[in-house]
């Protein structure tokens, strides 16, 4: 007898499992996403086809099935993802480190006093070169600096010398910010270390008043980012697929927790570093929540479709939500699910922007509750 294994992340099924073990995937999804997860085919999807006939209703000029040549898509095509490996190749899961918080920045240090005559003019040309660095228009220090040397006021040399520490920590506080802000935003995905570790070097020159090597940390940190978001640029757009097929689910009345499952799994494997696993289950996630979310969208766009011919009845224009269909058309033959939600989401607000108070259709409306399981489970 030939083992079954969860079409999400390939570990081996009990006889008769309601579940996957490992990734909780609902039993009632093993096949579409079995099916979904597979190559493209020549053959259009049943949804495809139904979405062609509602274009055709509203756009008599429209084929039913457009005949455009097929791109890549953007999102979750299978093929962008090698099938997964076998379940004694998949190691456990390890509970993923929680993300380090990295604390702003405090009180500002101050200029050191008691600074030499000489030790003065080396931290001002230091600034200016700092100054330079960042963009800034340093005009009014220079001549102020050179008015004092010229009549010998030291004071006004240390004046001018706190003046522009003040100002150029204030910069370089407000660049370690934006740095961090970035650092939190890409924590909540995947590791940092590598940015980590520079801002907390950046903490420390700026603790002590040494802002060329505050500088030249937040280069590296802005190179480190940089790299990180390009490595986990992909896990990124999938996380945010997932997040918006569930909330749609949501929206038109359903539970997407029969198909979570392997997204969270996704997620966390992405959280601690197994990028290339991590994108698999997101990728394989994605399928399964379309799986929950496509009957409801397509109950839902027929209603749509008899509101539009109801407007365009009335005299008005429904071209820009008969183009919007198209691209519903177009999206989804590409199994670019965002695409397809983008799209169905626009030609839902054109009916409501167009339709009288209180006559658009609730897109929950006929659904026998939140926790209903989708038609075609």
């Amino acid at each position: 007898m030939v083992a079954m294994h969860c079409p999400a992340c390939g570990t081996e099924l009990p006889d008769d499992a309601p579940s996957c073990p490992k990734c909780r995937l609902s039993g009632s999804l093993f096949e579409v996403v079995r099916e979904a997860a597979g190559p493209l085919t020549t053959t259009d999807p049943a949804s495809v086809r139904t979405i062609g006939e509602i274009l055709a209703t509203v756009d008599l000029s429209t084929p039913a099935v457009p005949t455009a040549a097929r791109t890549d898509a953007v999102l979750s095509r299978s093929s962008r993802f090698p099938a997964m490996p076998g379940p004694e190749t998949v190691p456990e899961v390890e509970e993923p480190v929680p993300v380090a918080r990295i604390e702003t920045l405090g009180e500002y240090p101050q200029l050191p006093a008691g600074s030499s005559e000489k030790e003065l003019d080396r931290r001002i040309e230091e600034y200016f070169q700092l100054g330079r660095r960042f963009g800034l228009d340093f005009t009014d220090f220079e001549q102020r600096n050179s008015a004092a040397h010229l009549v010998g006021d030291w004071n006004s040399v240390e004046s001018v010398a706190r003046e522009m520490f003040v100002h150029l920590i204030s910069v370089i506080a407000e660049e370690f910010e934006a740095a961090l802000a970035r650092r939190n935003e890409l924590a909540a995905l995947a590791p940092t270390p590598s940015p980590d570790v520079e801002l907390e070097a950046i903490r420390q020159a700026i603790a002590i008043a040494d802002l060329p090597g505050a500088q030249r940390r937040l280069a590296h940190v802005r190179d480190e980012l940089q790299r990180s978001e390009e490595e986990w640029a992909v896990g990124r757009i999938l996380v945010t697929e997932g997040e918006l097929l569930a909330s749609t689910v949501r929206e038109l009345g359903g539970d997407p927790a029969p198909a979570l499952g392997p997204f969270e799994e996704g997620r966390r494997l992405v959280r601690i570093g197994r990028r290339t696993d991590g994108e698999r289950l997101l990728a394989r996630g994605a399928v399964a929540l379309w799986a929950v979310l496509e009957p409801r969208l397509l109950d839902d766009l027929h209603k749509l479709r008899d509101r539009l011919i109801e407007i365009r009845s009335g005299g008005a224009d429904i071209e820009p939500a008969v183009g919007e269909i198209r691209s519903v058309l177009t999206e989804l033959r590409q199994r670019n699910f965002v695409g397809t939600i983008v799209a169905y989401r626009r030609v839902r607000s054109f009916v409501e922007q167009h339709a009288p108070a209180g006559e658009v259709p609730d897109p929950s409306a006929d659904m026998v509750g939140a926790l209903r399981p989708s038609p075609s489970l």
